[in-house]
């Protein structure tokens, strides 16, 4: 009877070690699948970030040339307008119109010396 009982627990002992043999392979199958998920999570993102750069720079290229168009244009325009006020404000000083002032008094003026010229 005495061996009996013994090896109930050898095969209790067993069960066990099998147990925690599946357990630990569980977790190694765990983290295994968790460094797979990282790295096809990785290998996605790097692959939709390579799409979204194309699909930026060809956008970027359709429209690079309306926007040299546009900066030519607005050279242009303001090439026309400073030529325009520059030619407005050469006008003014340069035609001169010589007036009296109009709070000058006629008969009020005064010649070199002081005397008054009329």
């Amino acid at each position: 009877m005495a061996a009996h009982p013994s090896q109930g627990i050898q095969t209790l002992l067993e069960a066990e070690k099998e147990a925690a043999k599946i357990v630990q392979q569980a977790r190694q199958y765990r983290v295994q699948r968790l460094k797979d998920a990282r790295s096809e999570a990785t290998r996605e993102i790097e692959e939709y970030r390579r799409v979204k750069e194309d699909e930026f720079k060809a956008f970027e290229a359709s429209h690079a040339g309306n926007i040299s168009n546009a900066q030519v244009a607005i050279d242009k325009e303001t090439d026309v307008k400073l030529q325009s006020i520059t030619e407005a404000l050469l006008d003014r000083v340069v035609l001169i119109k010589p007036e009296l002032h109009r709070n000058l008094k006629k008969g009020a003026l005064r010649g070199p010396g002081g005397t008054v010229v009329r």
